[in-house]
């Protein structure tokens, strides 16, 4: 591992301040939450910064709080913090269970929201430092080889797919994402956050020089909402989802009046079901639209040689989800 140093700011415009003033210098600045992904990038000598700047000394970005019609909640809390968080977990259940699903307890009592939607691919070329798209090169190497994993939608010239868990949940509550930087501050919404590899093969979020993830903020949720996750693993230790479900319908009786479906695992970004939306609003949930819509949810997949398995479980998944939504409303 290279030689590094560390700043621990106690304010987000001292963290922008150390960001700033480390480019000036010509020097390599990132930055950290819980650290675990950064780390292990740093050990493997992915990335060597000459500055790792800690956000978890600055003040009030562990919590959740009340602003106005939202529910706010800071970049720097835990992912076991938040998926205890009973306000969340009441109104955007979405949320809570995509927080407890990542990685394990070791790593959701460290690891952050900010760093879990931030964090890096895990495609194992990247990871083994192939020079590949995401690593500077100009190949995605998993076109021909080992691609099991590897994305069936929005694919090329990379065909990583987005690993955070909590990413699809927050894109299916419509939550906006304030990012800080020397520009100042803004607002965006999740679903505009994460970028696919044809805009920009090495980035996989619309985070500028110098920005961080500040906080996330979450809309009230309309009467008659009810939200889950659902995720299917190769095995059930740390690992991430071969294919998940984020689900958020809006529901009066047997009638759905809006639905947000957000797939994961099968993508370079949180994948939108917006068709298959479309379908369900202002729809009765019989077994027979639920079906229906289970099969319009893989339309258009481009499997590669060896993940075609990952279309048919995504049509199980976004069954599942529905027919388990349907059960809760009961």
């Amino acid at each position: 591992m290279k030689a590094f140093s560390t700043v621990s700011p106690q304010s987000l415009p001292d963290v922008v301040s150390a960001l700033k003033n480390a480019a000036a210098q010509g020097k390599t600045a990132m930055v950290a939450g819980g650290g675990s992904d950064l780390l292990g990038m740093m050990k493997e000598r992915l990335v060597t910064p000459d500055l790792v700047v800690r956000m978890s000394a600055v003040r009030r970005l562990d919590q959740v709080t009340r602003e106005r019609d939202q529910t706010v909640i800071g970049g720097q809390i835990t992912l076991s913090n938040l998926a205890r968080h009973a306000d969340v977990r009441r109104q955007w259940t979405v949320i809570a269970e995509a927080a407890e699903s990542v990685a394990t307890p070791q790593i959701r009592n460290v690891g952050t929201i900010a760093g879990n939607v931030c964090q890096r691919p895990w495609c194992w070329y990247y990871r083994n430092g192939f020079k590949c798209f995401k690593n500077g090169g100009n190949t995605c190497y998993s076109i021909a080889g080992e691609n099991h994993f590897h994305a069936i939608f929005g694919g090329g010239p990379s065909f990583i797919v987005h690993p955070s868990d909590t990413a699809p949940a927050l894109v299916a509550a419509g939550a906006q994402f304030r990012l800080v930087g020397p520009e100042g501050e803004r607002m965006l919404p999740a679903a505009e956050f994460f970028t696919l590899p044809s805009a920009n093969a090495a980035r996989e979020n619309a985070l500028k020089d110098g920005e961080v993830l500040a906080s996330i903020a979450l809309p009230a949720p309309p009467p008659g909402t009810r939200s889950l996750y659902h995720k299917v693993m190769d095995r059930e230790a740390w690992t991430h989802a071969v294919v998940s479900a984020a689900a958020v319908l809006e529901v009066d009786g047997e009638t759905c009046r809006s639905a947000r479906l957000v797939l994961g695992g099968v993508a370079p970004v949180p994948w939108r079901l917006q068709e298959v939306e479309r379908m369900l609003a202002g729809q009765r949930l019989t077994p027979a639209l639920i079906d229906k819509a289970a099969k319009a949810s893989v339309a258009g997949a481009r499997p590669l040689a060896h993940n075609a398995y990952k279309v048919p479980l995504t049509e199980a998944i976004v069954r599942r989800a529905l027919t388990d939504l349907v059960a809760r409303n009961a």
